[in-house]
């Protein structure tokens, strides 16, 4: 298969993907190495394909949900899960995580969490790899994107989040 009939295939099979895909998965179905998966996205994103990355693989970009809003917060690492499950179990999906850096300025990480399954995913990828959530470099502030069908949902996601103390 020529490198432009990959491209074609990784494609269709994000398209058609109810989950992200992995670029592990990707590279044995396509029998390329993971970098060479990596480089195939990144030239289907640049001839303006809405692939997004998450931490369990890639994803075509979602329609619209009708409502957004960025929310402020403030919470320790052990109170992610807490703060994540809040989010989804009011129906919300966790766009992305954004902190301000003094040096760097604005600094964006994409999340799209939208289940519990996800959280836990997240939550444990997160230990496996022993990585350092983002809002640590802020002391914990930091914003996230949200988004839900309708304003409602992320009106009762931000209150319980207030409940818990952990709305900025």
């Amino acid at each position: 298969m020529d490198n432009h009939n990959r491209r074609d295939k990784i494609l269709e099979i994000i398209q058609n993907s109810n989950t992200p895909v992995s670029a592990t998965r990707l590279s044995k179905d396509m029998g390329v190495s993971r970098q060479i998966i990596v480089g195939d996205v990144a030239l289907l994103r640049a001839e303006g394909n809405d692939i997004l990355s998450t931490p369990r693989g890639y994803i075509s970009a979602p329609k619209e949900k009708s409502a957004t809003r960025r929310i402020a917060v403030n919470h320790n690492a052990e109170e992610t899960q807490a703060e994540l499950y809040t989010l989804v179990d009011e129906g919300c999906t966790v766009e992305d995580v954004i902190v301000e850096h003094p040096i760097y300025g604005q600094l964006i990480g994409s999340l799209r969490i939208s289940s519990r399954f996800d959280v836990d995913e997240f939550i444990r990828k997160s230990k496996e790899e022993n990585a350092i959530p983002l809002s640590s470099l802020t002391e914990g502030i930091h914003l996230h994107t949200v988004s839900a069908n309708n304003e409602e949902q992320i009106n009762r996601a931000v209150e319980k989040l207030k409940e818990l103390g952990i709305l900025l």
